[in-house]
């Protein structure tokens, strides 16, 4: 009997990531098995594509990943026979959602986003190095920005990007002007791109989704998956999910949690 065909999914910072210095190296081990085992590592996160690209790199990640909380899923070449890397959008692109920002401005909305700031400007707001801010800056489907207006302007101004469909979401530092989306559209999207494609080479569909995160941020997307796996950090209890999903809770934080919750998965799936 063939074993199961195992997706991962997996946030970054927190989860795969610390949150001291983005260290992944207590996860080598698990690390190491996935890949040997050809099971698909695709990473999940609100960092953008030219972030995520680095972070592969030192991976060696070949696998599609999702992007600015699936604003969209980049998909390289060859992965599901495309002859060129895919890019998937869900929600507005970035186009459309500077459009509506650039109307609002005219509305009399006051706001500084990402793309009214040189690369040099956003390292002095956000404490990036200038290639980090850079990276930051080049985004698919949303527009981080700082509100200088007040607290009655934002609500008003939030009720005009939701009639064009568009949301605001306050983050750590910044407000971000995106569409009507979430982590999990994206891996919904990947799960049956995959499905498909190993009915075509293999004739079955059993396809078991992991999904490893830490923070109300991740809960979609562990709600799409077959095993949610929520690892410890500082918001993770506030992840509730159904009973019937039987989470997996990691005693450890960070990439440490991971590595234990991963191998703990590979040998019950008997990689």
């Amino acid at each position: 009997m063939a074993r199961t065909r195992l997706l991962i999914f997996s946030d970054l910072d927190g989860t795969l990531l610390n949150h001291e210095n983005y260290g992944w190296q207590q996860a080598v081990p698990a690390l190491k098995r996935v890949a040997e085992a050809g099971i698909p590592l695709i990473l999940n996160t609100s960092k953008t594509a030219a972030e995520v690209r680095i972070l592969r790199q030192q991976l060696g990640n070949t696998d599609p990943f999702i992007v600015e909380n699936s604003a969209a899923v980049v998909i390289p070449v060859g992965t599901f026979g495309n002859e060129s890397e895919l890019i998937v959008h869900f929600g507005a692109s970035r186009a459309e959602v500077l459009g509506v920002l650039a109307a609002q401005r005219a509305n009399g909305a006051r706001f500084r986003g990402f793309s009214d700031m040189s690369d040099e400007e956003l390292a002095e707001f956000s404490g990036l190095d200038t290639a980090s801010a850079a990276r930051a800056r080049q985004r698919l489907g949303t527009e981080p920005l700082l509100w200088e207006g007040t607290d009655d302007e934002r609500l008003r101004f939030e009720a005009a990007l939701s009639a064009d469909n568009l949301r605001l979401v306050k983050g750590g530092r910044f407000y971000h002007a995106m569409g009507i989306f979430d982590k999990a559209d994206g891996a919904r999207f990947l799960q049956n791109k995959y499905r498909e494609r190993y009915q075509e080479l293999y004739g079955d569909e059993r396809v078991t989704a992991i999904a490893l995160g830490d923070s109300p941020n991740d809960q979609q997307m562990l709600e799409e998956a077959d095993i949610p796996v929520v690892i410890r950090g500082v918001n993770s209890s506030e992840v509730q999910l159904p009973s019937e999903k039987h989470a997996m809770r990691s005693l450890k934080p960070g990439p440490e949690g991971w590595n234990e919750c991963v191998l703990n998965l590979l040998f019950e799936y008997g990689y």
